[in-house]
């Protein structure tokens, strides 16, 4: 396994870096100065939230805020100095959202003002606000916040104004790289950046130099509210939108082959019925012209389905489910408690390099990881499903390769070739950790794990003894015990890239979330923010480089198209078919 691992670490090479990956560095510029450690005190590490009455120094004032109690919100940290012998360094523990808001806006360093480590640490405040306002306030309220911080009285000196109007516009940039695409789509967003915008236009007048901030403004807009800023350009006129871009998700296509079994197809939404019927002709070895496609409604009623119809829809999810069936509508396979075609159903995984069917998964699980943005963990542990599209693409996959391997080893009805899968995925998932891919590794051992598949004791009995040792090893990763010290331990030592086990990585979160107050006497708990934001920052982390792909077609057909027996009824006839209780 070590010339393996050599091997595969020899064969990561960087890559150049698009437009969208120098924006996420650029987001990224103060997650690693961010950790707690060494010589540097954690700024949050503080046993309660203290209030510094009106008789602290005017010096201090003008670094802190006040609540409308007339208290000033600072965590004091003692913190020794090469050039003083002493000094006090202020942070954010708690205060108001617009307070926050009023302070981040005040640290927030310009691009001639950037480099101190004070600086960084502002940066990262920002960062943790940035991910994390959702926890205490609706993205209209941040966007009226930011309009209410833009000045736009005369009233106000010149320098200061210029100074305010240039940390909104970069904290703007800021929180859109961060968001890329999320933003997208919200209605608040869009008003909020054509009345930004417009405000710009107005001050550029009366401020020149606002110039330089303007054009960035106007690259932000052009790259990520593209069909806005064309409304709102000069030449709207001349300019033809483009047609819509094509829909590059992923997604997991589940069509039903059987009663109580499903082939789970990982494809794009664009997949049209005959696409898939040749699919799954090819996964079960059948004619396609014999077959059909057909939606089975909640009522019972087939309806068939047109070779050119497009097959994923969110909108059938709620009327049925996919099935293939004979042209008569019935079906092409019947339940698998009785079907006689199991004695003849070929192994065919069997015949596939072990290290070539992890990389395979790997590379699938990396393709869908990648696509996960941050925000994604704050809008599922909120609860906001509809915006957590690639996250739950992953979480399903991880539950899928999971039945998967059940249902392999149960569809296996000669005990010779069931004892080669067992040791076969013993491999796959010894490989997918040396391949640092943990969702798929802890998947395949929970498979194996489960009660259908370890009471086969004939089965385990003939594997080999070597196997059964890795397996033993392979289970300390999964042991939950001292809040599952074994896999946080092997999954810090691994280098990025790497796929965490993502389940456990939303617990984490969730626990977090649900375990400290959001607010203290009507105060938002920055602290409690600031350990949501270290951890969802943990998907940066691991999406940094990337992982190589698998040429070979088989081997992609093998992990893109699984054959899945999703009724445990099934799964446990069909293990006490093969081994019955003594």
């Amino acid at each position: 396994m070590n010339s393996e691992l050599a091997t595969l670490a020899q064969a990561e090479e960087d890559i150049d870096d698009d437009e969208d990956d120098n924006e996420k560095d650029n987001s990224e510029s103060g997650s690693d100065d961010g950790d707690c450690g060494g010589s540097e005190p954690c700024a949050f590490d503080v046993p309660h939230f203290p209030y510094i009455d009106d008789d602290v120094d005017e010096e201090d004032k003008e670094r802190g805020w006040r609540n409308g109690a007339g208290h000033t919100l600072f965590s004091s940290i003692f913190e020794e100095d090469s050039y003083r012998s002493s000094s006090y360094r202020y942070v954010v523990v708690s205060g108001t959202p617009l307070k926050i808001l009023e302070h981040l806006l005040s640290d927030l360093r310009l691009d001639d003002q950037r480099g101190a480590a004070e600086n960084r640490e502002s940066e990262m405040l920002l960062d943790d606000f940035l991910l994390t306002y959702l926890v205490f306030m609706s993205t209209h309220d941040l966007c009226q916040a930011l309009l209410g911080q833009y000045p736009y009285s005369m009233n106000e000196e010149g320098k200061d104004a210029l100074f305010r109007k240039r940390k909104v516009l970069r904290l703007v940039s800021h929180w859109s790289r961060l968001y890329k695409d999320f933003l997208k789509e919200e209605e608040h967003v869009r008003s909020f950046m054509k009345t930004l915008y417009r405000y710009v236009l107005e001050d550029l007048y009366e401020f020149p130099s606002l110039e330089k901030d303007l054009k960035e403004f106007q690259k932000l807009l052009r790259r990520r509210h593209k069909q806005m800023y064309q409304q709102m350009s000069l030449k709207e006129n001349t300019l033809q939108l483009r047609s819509p871009q094509t829909d590059h998700r992923e997604v997991i296509c589940c069509v039903y082959v059987s009663p109580d079994s499903y082939l789970s197809v990982h494809t794009h939404p664009a997949l049209e019925a005959r696409e898939l019927l040749r699919i799954v002709a090819l996964k079960l070895d059948k004619a396609d012209e014999d077959m059909v496609l057909a939606v089975v409604l909640h009522t019972g009623e087939r309806r068939m389905l047109q070779p050119s119809d497009c097959v994923y829809s969110e909108s059938l999810t709620p009327q049925g489910k996919l099935v293939v069936c004979h042209r008569d509508l019935t079906e092409i396979m019947p339940p698998f408690t009785d079907c006689a075609e199991l004695c003849r159903r070929p192994v065919r995984l069997l015949g596939i390099n072990t290290w070539d069917v992890a990389a395979a998964l790997t590379h699938l699980d990396w393709s869908l990881f990648k696509s996960i943005h941050e925000q994604e963990l704050v809008y599922y542990t909120l609860s906001r499903s509809g915006q957590t599209a690639a996250l739950t693409v992953l979480l399903k996959r991880c539950n899928e390769v999971q039945q998967w391997v059940m249902s392999e080893v149960l569809m296996c009805v000669s005990l010779n070739k069931r004892v080669q899968l067992l040791k076969k995925f013993i491999k796959i998932a010894a490989h997918c950790k040396a391949q640092r891919n943990l969702n798929s590794a802890f998947a395949i051992i929970m498979g194996l794990n489960t009660a259908a598949v370890s009471r086969l004791n004939q089965t385990w009995e003939k594997c080999p003894g070597k196997f059964k040792k890795l397996f033993s090893e392979l289970e300390l990763i999964t042991d939950p015990s001292l809040n599952h010290k074994a896999y946080r331990e092997a999954f810090k030592r691994m280098k990025p890239p790497k796929i965490p086990f993502m389940p456990l990585l939303l617990k984490d979160i969730t626990f977090i979330h649900e375990g400290n107050k959001t607010f203290h006497d009507n105060l938002v708990n920055f602290e409690k923010l600031h350990m949501i934001a270290e951890t969802v920052r943990m998907i940066r982390h691991c999406q940094s480089n990337e992982v190589i792909g698998v040429d070979s077609a088989e081997v992609r057909a093998s992990v893109h198209y699984l054959h899945i027996i999703d009724n445990q009824q099934t799964l446990f006839e069909l293990s006490h078919k093969l081994e019955p209780r003594a």
